[in-house]
């Protein structure tokens, strides 16, 4: 039997959420080298995904924080999965700007979150964990409690362990690195060859230089 990681994972190939390419790598915005790539806003133009996933997120929640009374979602690829947790679990819900609006009230957070409120943050991926836990500390600033945040995807970087301990945030992901590639594997997906190369850049991701 799959586990849910291993569904999540399984989804998000198949429709391209996830795309992984060992042989001609992409180019991330921080000029990383990297085999993978992840655009999880396309869950949301698949109906079966897109439940799925609000499902799996509200059950983390009951479970892993059933003390939490409000949602907040990272801007902008968890705005929306956070917005319809929120509605399932008929909580109050913000989302949290990576910048303050140039305008305006230049809100970095937007929507209500009472003093004191007990907080779960939506995220779509953690890479590094640097922009997550920056909407983290927006939230602590306005006088909320951040109880823990729910991913649906991490890469597993130990970098993103030593963030997350340091900041004191406890990380629960529906589906991760490791399951993604057994999926892979098992449909065939990549080779063992690829495998390899998979694992090395994970080693060390800001270094890993393609073998052309």
């Amino acid at each position: 039997m799959k586990t849910v990681a291993q569904l999540l994972a399984e989804k998000l190939l198949k429709i391209s959420a996830l795309k992984l390419q060992p042989a001609n790598p992409f180019t991330w915005a921080s000029g990383w080298n990297s085999p993978i790539y992840t655009d999880n806003r396309r869950t949301l133009s698949y109906p079966e995904v897109r439940t799925f996933i609000k499902i799996e997120l509200t059950r983390t929640i009951l479970e892993q924080f059933p003390e939490a009374d409000a949602i907040a979602g990272v801007a902008t690829g968890a705005i929306a999965q956070g917005a319809l947790v929120a509605d399932a679990l008929n909580l109050p819900y913000a989302y949290v700007r990576s910048t303050p609006k140039d305008h305006g009230l230049e809100n970095l957070i937007e929507g209500n979150l009472r003093q004191g409120a007990k907080v779960v943050v939506i995220e779509d991926l953690v890479s590094t964990g640097k922009s997550s836990l920056k909407a983290v500390e927006a939230i602590r600033n306005a006088g909320c409690e951040v109880v823990g945040m729910v991913a649906l995807f991490t890469y597993g970087f130990p970098l993103a362990e030593e963030n997350f301990n340091n900041a004191g945030v406890k990380l629960v992901t529906l589906s991760n690195y490791d399951a993604m590639l057994e999926v892979a594997l098992q449909t065939e997906y990549i080779t063992k060859d690829d495998l390899e190369t998979l694992h090395m850049w994970r080693k060390d991701p800001a270094n890993w230089t393609p073998v052309r």
